[in-house]
């Protein structure tokens, strides 16, 4: 999947093109948290599963990000979670920028 100036090559690498030199490198990428919440490892997990999912992530604001990660914490059973983790990829691949029916976040 092309973004931009790089491809997700899947596991959270990207590949990286130098339009100036036209050289290639393979870089692992941090992949962006919110503004208060930095990213739970089984979003980080889900996310680097999908890159489509992935792509959308880092194309939406911080602020989106943190929507989505405070939804995701809220979430008091660990079925509800998984849930929630999975629609947030099936949510974001749709075009939506933030979870539907959310208050917004408490902590900001």
């Amino acid at each position: 999947m092309c973004f931009g100036d790089y491809s997700v090559l899947g596991a959270g690498y990207l590949h990286i093109i130098d339009q100036s030199h036209g050289s290639k490198n393979m870089l692992k990428k941090e992949i962006s948290g919110g503004v208060v919440h930095s990213i739970p490892e089984d979003l980080e997990q889900a996310l680097v599963d999908d890159s489509n999912a992935l792509v959308m992530w880092e194309d939406i604001t911080p602020i989106a990000r943190n929507e989505w990660i405070c939804w995701i914490n809220d979430a008091k059973k660990l079925d509800t979670r998984q849930r929630r983790i999975a629609r947030t990829r099936s949510e974001l691949k749709e075009g939506k920028r933030r979870p539907c029916c959310w208050p917004g976040c408490s902590h900001r």
